[in-house]
C-alpha cells in the first residue's frame, strides 16, 4: 500500500489530506483503481428496468406528447422544446435558433453555456458535490463571505430558491420579535404586502402574493397578512403597527408584478415606519437583484437598506439555490435548529455562484448592463412607442416591461414563431424582457425589430 497520503484538489485551490482512505471503506472496494471490488447482496432475482417509458423522441412533437402523459398538469408550456444554448442563443429540437430575451425567468444572467460556469461546475463535480449542512464546505463559506462583503449583510442563510428564501425571512422576522421582545406575551407576527407582489407558491411565501388565482385553490393560507396598495404611502403608513407588524415585505421593482419600480419617497418611507413600529424591513430581490438593473442590488439605487434581502435566480447561474442576506441584529436571534435544509449551499451550486458573482459585480460588467439597459429602451421606444396598443415602457437596467391595453399573449406568440422568445407579466398585458446580462447591443436592436414587425398581431386579433 502505498503509505503517502493521497491529495484531493478543491476547484478553489483549497486542499484536504485524508490519512488513509483505506480505512473507511469494506476489503475489496475499488478505490481509485487500487483494489479489485467485491460485494455481497441478497439472492434475489434482479429484473432489466423498465425502459418502456425512456424518453426516445427525437422531435417537439413526440416530448410534449410524452410529457402530457408523465408530468403533472402545473404548467402552460410555449409550444417548444429546447434542447441547446450557447450565449443568447436557444435551439429546438428541430435546429430552430431563437433569440433568448428570458434567460429562464431572469436566471440564466451570463447566458447559456458561459465558459467560466460550465468549468465551476465540472471541476467542482469532479472533486465534492453535496454533503448536507452536518459539516462544513469551502464553497458556502466563500460564497457566504462574498455576499457579505459586497452589500448591506452580515450572515447569510442558504436556501434552493426563491420561495424558500422568502420562507426563511417570514421565520426569521417572527423569530426576531419573539427574540427583542421576551416580556411581551403576544409579540408580533403580522406581515404586510403589496399589490402585484410576487414572494413565491410555498405556503408562506404564498401568502404574501396578491394574486388571488395563485393563493385561492389553496386557502387557508397563513393568515396575518394585509395587501396594500404599492407606492401608497398613506394608505401603509396606518397599517404598519408596533406590536403587531413582524416585517414588510417589498419588491425594489416588481417582475411578476409587471415590471414596476418602486419610488425613493416609498422606499425611505417604508424604512422609517418600519423602524418606528420595530419592524422588519425585507426586500424581495429574487428577480431585479444581482446586476439585472445596472446595480449589484437593486435597492443600491436608492441607497436605502433592508434588514433582510432575499435572492435567488441568477445567483448561481442556472443551478438551484436562493439566500436569505440578514443584518446581524436579525441573525442574533436565530440559533441552532431554528431553520435548516438538507440540499441548501451544497458545494457544487455555490461554486458555480462564485463564479457568477465574481462576473457580474465587476463595476465594467454593471455598467455594461446600465448602458445596454438605457439603448434597449431608447430603441424600444423609437420602434414601438408610436403603436396605438403600446402603453408605456418601463423598467431599470435589463428588467424592461411594455404594458400593453390588450392581453400580450398573441404577440409573445408571433415574437416566438419569428424566433425570439419574450414573456408576459403583470394581468397578462406586459411583454417582459430581461435577458441574458451579457446580451450584446446587436441581438436588443434584432429583438427590438421582430418585436416592430410583429405587433401588428394585437391589431388582427384584437379585430377578430
Amino acid at each position: 500500500m502505498n503509505s503517502s497520503n493521497p491529495t484531493i484538489s478543491h476547484s478553489l485551490n483549497h486542499h484536504r489530506w485524508f490519512s488513509n482512505p483505506y480505512k473507511l471503506y469494506p476489503q475489496g472496494i475499488k478505490i481509485n483503481g487500487r483494489r479489485p471490488l467485491t460485494t455481497s447482496c441478497l439472492n434475489v432475482d434482479v429484473k432489466a428496468p423498465d425502459n418502456s417509458r425512456k424518453v426516445t423522441a427525437q422531435n417537439s412533437k413526440d416530448v410534449m406528447e410524452l410529457e402530457g402523459k408523465v408530468m403533472v398538469g402545473t404548467y402552460g408550456r410555449a409550444p417548444v422544446v429546447l434542447v441547446s444554448g450557447k450565449g443568447c442563443k436557444l435551439y429546438d429540437a428541430e435546429g430552430h435558433e431563437y433569440l433568448d430575451m428570458t434567460s429562464g425567468i431572469a436566471v440564466n444572467a451570463l447566458g447559456h453555456c458561459d465558459p467560466d460556469w460550465v468549468k465551476a461546475v465540472a471541476d467542482q463535480a469532479h472533486v465534492l458535490t453535496h454533503v448536507s449542512n452536518v459539516y462544513y464546505s469551502v464553497p458556502q463559506v466563500e460564497l457566504a463571505k462574498r455576499l457579505v462583503d459586497c452589500s448591506f449583510s452580515d450572515r447569510v442563510f442558504f436556501t434552493n430558491s426563491g420561495t424558500e428564501a422568502n420562507e426563511a425571512a417570514i421565520k426569521f422576522a417572527r423569530k426576531f420579535q419573539r427574540h427583542s421582545n421576551p416580556d411581551t406575551k403576544e409579540p408580533a407576527t403580522e406581515f404586510i404586502s403589496f399589490t402585484n407582489s410576487f414572494h413565491g407558491r410555498t405556503m408562506g411565501a404564498l401568502a404574501l402574493t396578491s394574486k388571488e388565482q395563485y393563493r385561492s385553490p389553496f386557502e387557508p393560507v397563513m393568515p396575518g397578512v394585509t395587501f396594500v396598495e404599492y407606492g401608497n404611502i398613506k394608505a401603509t403608513q396606518e397599517l404598519i403597527q408596533h406590536g403587531k407588524t413582524a416585517a414588510v415585505f417589498v419588491e425594489p421593482i416588481q417582475g411578476e408584478g409587471g415590471i414596476y419600480s418602486a419610488t425613493m419617497e416609498f422606499l425611505e418611507f417604508l424604512r422609517t415606519a418600519c423602524d418606528d413600529a420595530g419592524a422588519l424591513l425585507v426586500f424581495d430581490e429574487v428577480q431585479c437583484g444581482l446586476g439585472r438593473t445596472g446595480y449589484l442590488w437593486a435597492h443600491e439605487a436608492y441607497g436605502i437598506f433592508p434588514d433582510i434581502m432575499t435572492l435567488a435566480k441568477p445567483l448561481a447561474g442556472g443551478l438551484p439555490i436562493g439566500a436569505a442576506l440578514v443584518t446581524e441584529r436579525v441573525a442574533s436571534s436565530i440559533n441552532y435548529g431554528d431553520h435548516g435544509s438538507t440540499f441548501a449551499g451544497g458545494s457544487l451550486v455555490c461554486n458555480a455562484a462564485l463564479t457568477v458573482l465574481e462576473k457580474i459585480s465587476k463595476p465594467e460588467f454593471l455598467a455594461s448592463v446600465s448602458k445596454k439597459g438605457l439603448y434597449f429602451k431608447e430603441i424600444l421606444q423609437q420602434k414601438l412607442g408610436g403603436n396605438s396598443h403600446v402603453k408605456e415602457i418601463r423598467g431599470l437596467g435589463l428588467i424592461i416591461g411594455i404594458e400593453l391595453d390588450v392581453p400580450a399573449s398573441p404577440l409573445v406568440d408571433a415574437c416566438r414563431n419569428s424566433g425570439l422568445l419574450v414573456l408576459t407579466a403583470g394581468k397578462g398585458n406586459v411583454v417582459r424582457l430581461v435577458p441574458p446580462l451579457i446580451v450584446t447591443e446587436q441581438e436588443l436592436r434584432l429583438a427590438a425589430d421582430i418585436l416592430q414587425n410583429t405587433v401588428s398581431v394585437l391589431d388582427e386579433n384584437n379585430s377578430a
